[in-house]
């Protein structure tokens, strides 16, 4: 008792200075509970106490180096390299070029192939085990002719192989020695707090439906080391893939997540509802699914994943970077009733299906873009893009190039299809392993095409438009309602969700045109329905008939690969809510933001080389984000 009175009468004298200091007069009316009050009042400053996420970390899930068997044909740059240009360094390509990111990466992960890991690297330094065998001897003799075509010819060729059932080349002493060699590298190269060296690897599945899945480590070296990369030569089923993330963090009690690609190239195989083996879809394997899938890549070089033309009509934004004519390697046409299993907006409207039949959505996903850069050089900026592969990087042909060379010629990628995308950002409360991969897993995530624009996106029931007149709408957003990739919880009587949304421009990048909230949901006969909404843009538009809002314009001048930020608008915010709501009717909502028009990457070659490209081939581009969903369950 005695110690507990001292120390309240040693904090009343220090308040009582304190007030007597600050009101610059003698304190003559002792201590009183407001004067107290407003002394210790933890609320005076606003950052006192935060513990949400305050901070968009950009970064990239998905970069291969010569270490990948694919890439390392034709990309000589290493890990090493990697994670000095992505951290902000200046480094040589493999064409000889110099090569540094506008602003660093806050993260990435080197997600090297699992199959024949690490086996290029000593292919190409001739390693006697790998000479012993023929096939080692045949591309080693291919790889070092000298002879473009050739090479280019034998990288079609290995990247045939990854979809064969036995590997060509088969060394498990050097699979392991190349895994733990990198993940020590990852070790080295993460600093927390300024940049983290996620540990991941890349599994590739049924490599011409682009089933593949990036697998990330939320441990360091010391817990990968406790397994090697999963490959598509061990299985090709997702299933089985998921068993054996299962089984690692049985053995290690440590996470892991996978991220599937973007699936506009499975020809219909990504997001169906069936089993791999064409059973219908179980709710065990459902809940396995979204257990070790929270997050799905909408978008990057190979084309947008998030929505398309034929699926969503009335949305003029559908169909950005599209690639849709067949599968990866052009050995199967895509037909029109495939799309709906391969993009990320229906896939999330089957989820809801699913739901309703099984009890689990196995959609239920968050978004990330990345690269899928095969140089090694996490670029995703349109004025420093160094194509997919280290046999497209800039020189004055390369958009006319082939980059992935299909059986029939028609079906051929040629370099000027590729897209300079994209990002994964995550709202984290600091920048390490941990909190990165914690803002995986619970979806507060965003895509970008490569902007780095901030974004934030809340929903609740309670919003109201002064929420959006200030500086710190997260403050509301945490106190009011969840943000991206949460749940509403269910709906007051007489109410509609409400959600606060804002977004701000890249600080070296263009101004904003306007923000969209795309609304799935699923009606009493059990289909499934979308709708866009332009929910605030800038220049004071007005919206005409049917609610059309009138196009931002352009200051593009493609001949000097340049625009002015004269539209637009460098911020947006509101709260909107849902006119059409049923509380009856389980629903999805995310946003997304549309940046006004910009010189494409093919816009930069053409004054750079001084060149001129066929009028097929676009020159501006209007990049975006989009947010996670943040779902509503009756």
């Amino acid at each position: 008792m005695k110690y507990t009175f001292m120390l309240t009468t040693a904090l009343a004298s220090c308040v009582c200075a304190h007030i007597a200091f600050a009101q610059g007069t003698e304190n003559d009316e002792g201590i009183t509970a407001a004067n107290v009050a407003a002394v210790i009042k933890p609320e005076y400053s606003p950052y006192a106490g935060r513990s949400y996420p305050t901070r968009p970390l950009f970064g990239d899930t998905h970069l291969h180096t010569a270490v990948s068997v694919d890439a390392g044909t034709l990309n000589r740059v290493g890990q090493e390299d990697a994670y000095r240009f992505a951290r902000g360094e200046e480094v040589l390509s493999t064409g000889g070029l110099r090569a540094k990111l506008a602003r660093p990466l806050d993260f990435l992960v080197i997600s090297d192939h699992a199959e024949m890991y690490g086996l290029m690297p000593q292919l190409l330094a001739g390693d006697p085990e790998i000479l012993s065998t023929e096939k080692g001897r045949q591309w080693y003799a291919s790889l070092t002719s000298g002879n473009f075509d050739t090479i280019f010819a034998t990288a079609m060729e290995i990247v045939g192989s990854l979809s064969g059932d036995v590997p060509p080349i088969k060394s498990e002493k050097a699979v392991r020695n190349a895994w733990q060699a990198y993940t020590a590298l990852a070790d080295k190269y993460n600093e927390p707090g300024r940049f983290t060296a996620m540990i991941g690897f890349e599994w590739t599945a049924i490599g011409g439906y682009n089933l593949h899945r990036n697998v990330l480590f939320r441990g360091d070296a010391s817990v990968a080391d406790q397994t090697v990369p999963f490959s598509q030569f061990d299985s090709k089923n997702p299933e089985d893939l998921w068993s054996y993330m299962a089984e690692f963090e049985t053995r290690t009690g440590s996470e892991v997540l996978a991220i599937p690609h973007n699936g506009n190239l499975s020809n219909g195989r990504m997001f169906t509802v069936e089993t791999f083996h064409g059973k219908p879809l179980t709710r065990e394997l459902a809940a396995k699914r979204i257990q070790y899938e929270p997050l799905v890549e909408v978008t990057q070089i190979k084309g947008d994943g998030e929505s398309h033309p034929y699926l969503s009509p009335n949305d003029e934004f559908a169909g950005y970077e599209t690639w849709d004519r067949s599968n990866l390697n052009g050995t199967e046409i895509k037909t029109k009733d495939m799309l709906k299993y391969e993009y990320a907006r229906e896939a999330l409207k089957t989820g809801l299906k699913l739901e309703a039949s099984l009890g689990v959505n196995p959609y239920k996903f968050g978004f990330v873009g990345s690269t899928d850069s095969h140089t090694s050089l996490s670029t995703s900026e349109e004025d420093n893009f160094f194509g997919k592969h280290s046999g497209v990087e800039p020189e004055p042909h390369r958009w006319e190039h082939v980059v992935i060379q299909a059986p029939n010629p028609e079906f051929n990628i040629y370099g000027w299809q590729q897209a300079a995308s994209g990002l994964a950002v995550v709202w984290a409360t600091e920048n390490t392993r941990e909190a990165i991969f914690d803002a995986m897993k619970r979806k507060e995530t965003y895509a970008t095409t490569g902007t780095r624009m901030t974004v934030r996106f809340f929903g609740g029931y309670d919003f109201t438009s002064e929420d959006a007149d200030t500086r710190m709408p997260a403050t509301a957003g945490y106190q009011k309602g969840v943000p991206m990739g949460g749940d509403l919880p269910k709906a007051p009587a007489g109410k509609a969700p409400t959600f606060l949304v804002a977004a701000m421009k890249d600080p070296i990048g263009a101004n904003l045109d306007r923000i969209q909230i795309v609304k799935g949901w699923r009606d009493a006969g059990g289909e499934t329905h979308e709708k866009v909404y332009d929910v605030t843009w800038s220049d004071g538009r007005v919206q005409g008939a049917g609610g059309k809002l009138p196009a931002v314009g352009s200051t593009v001048d493609v001949a000097r690969a340049t625009w002015k930020n004269t539209i637009g608008d460098p911020e947006l915010i509101t709260v909107w809510s849902d006119p059409e709501f049923d509380p009856k009717q389980a629903a999805f909502y995310y946003a997304k933001v549309i940046e006004i028009p910009t010189p494409r990457w093919t816009a930069y070659d053409a004054l750079r080389f001084n060149i001129k490209m066929t009028d097929n081939v676009p020159m501006t581009t209007q990049e975006r984000a989009y947010t996670s969903p943040i779902w509503y369950t009756p």
